[in-house]
């Protein structure tokens, strides 16, 4: 099973949204141009940017389920 990592997770969310990069913008308190290049792979978020956009998807990380040595 292949799992998405957060910045996958969080650029999925914006492009499935069907909100422009201005509405999520003035959602999140983050600037337009910086979400445009995160969306285009051309920067990355800092840390605090990416729990804004978390919190606005209503996203949360939560541990994977642990696999048992062995198998």
């Amino acid at each position: 099973m292949l799992r998405m990592t957060m910045t996958q997770t969080l650029r999925k969310a914006i492009r499935d949204s069907g909100l422009s990069l201005y509405a999520i913008a003035a959602g999140t308190g983050l600037k337009r141009p910086s979400l445009s290049r995160f969306r285009a792979q051309t920067q990355s978020l800092r840390l605090d940017m990416a729990d804004k956009l978390a919190a606005f998807f209503e996203l949360e990380l939560k541990p994977a389920a642990r696999r048992r040595k062995g198998r």
